[in-house]
């Protein structure tokens, strides 16, 4: 079973800590336990209540009328909500929890019809980015186990190879993307992410992958002369430093321009070097990737 802080909650959810104690409060949804310390955390079913009780809330539901739903009630009004983006958010919480319930059956069900659907370039842009950036919460706090993470994105990650060896491109555009993870970042989804779209865009691509140590990719920049170097940065564990990391590819490598993305940038507060420039957002990864045609 996770221990989930109120703050995960928060992330999660969308739902203000302060909104969530008034709820615990006033209704009968959620009963936290506390550790030693009387801090508060929440356990699996939890989580799954406030994902549910939020995104209800988000549209048109009153708070004491979801309190008097009954289990059966509340996944019908859910799976009911005809909203395009209430959609989207219920298949993310669906693979979420699954994730958590380490129920891969269903995770794997849930993502093979909206590809079967969709198709994989919905798939990706539509479910899989912003199911990454949710999770990432997790990975980023240690609230996930490592089965649950390893589970998820081995299935996720076969999907997206499959996607990317069937993509094609109509267009040749004479840019080259090298792609790679730093040493010590093994999480590539995101890497994979961008090179769906590169390889639809027509353009050229590198892929170094994961772990990869600082001289070697020195040395490829050096030899290959890329027109952008990318990596894409989820959580790196031990003591990583972002700012080190940045003064150092820029001290190495003044004249390759960098991109990075990921969780580590995104509450990251200090100017970067000036051959990096940080992408914060799918809109602003899809902006790049467009401005390469």
């Amino acid at each position: 079973m996770n221990a989930f802080t109120i703050k995960d909650l928060e992330n999660l959810s969308g739902i203000k800590a302060h909104t969530i104690r008034i709820w615990e409060q006033r209704y009968s949804f959620l009963k936290p336990q506390r550790s030693k310390t009387n801090i508060r955390y929440y356990c699996n079913d939890e989580l799954k209540t406030v994902l549910n009780i939020a995104l209800l809330n988000k549209y048109g539901y009153k708070i004491s009328h979801i309190d008097r739903m009954t289990g059966e009630e509340l996944r019908h009004k859910i799976v009911s909500l005809a909203h395009a983006q209430a959609a989207q958010e219920r298949l993310i919480n669906e693979l979420l929890l699954h994730m958590i319930d380490l129920n891969m059956e269903k995770f794997e069900e849930v993502f093979d019809q909206f590809l079967r659907e969709k198709g994989i370039d919905k798939t990706i842009n539509y479910l899989v980015f912003p199911f990454l950036e949710k999770i990432g919460i997790l990975w980023m706090t240690n609230h996930i186990q490592v089965a649950q993470e390893h589970l998820v994105s081995n299935i996720i990650r076969q999907k997206m190879l499959v996607g990317i060896e069937n993509a094609s491109s109509p267009f040749s555009v004479n840019k080259t993307v090298l792609l790679y993870l730093p040493e010590g970042e093994h999480h590539e989804l995101g890497l994979l992410y961008l090179s769906y779209h590169l390889k639809v865009s027509g353009v050229k691509m590198l892929y170094l992958g994961a772990n990869v140590p600082l001289k070697d990719l020195d040395y490829v920049v050096q030899l290959k002369k890329p027109d952008y170097v990318f990596t894409h940065l989820t959580c790196i564990p031990g003591r990583f430093n972002l700012e080190k990391y940045l003064n150092q590819i820029h001290e190495r490598m003044p004249g390759a321009a960098f991109v990075v993305s990921g969780q580590l940038v995104q509450t990251y507060s200090r100017k970067p070097p000036a051959n990096v420039q940080f992408k914060k957002s799918v809109g602003e990864l899809k902006d790049f990737v467009s401005s390469l045609k």
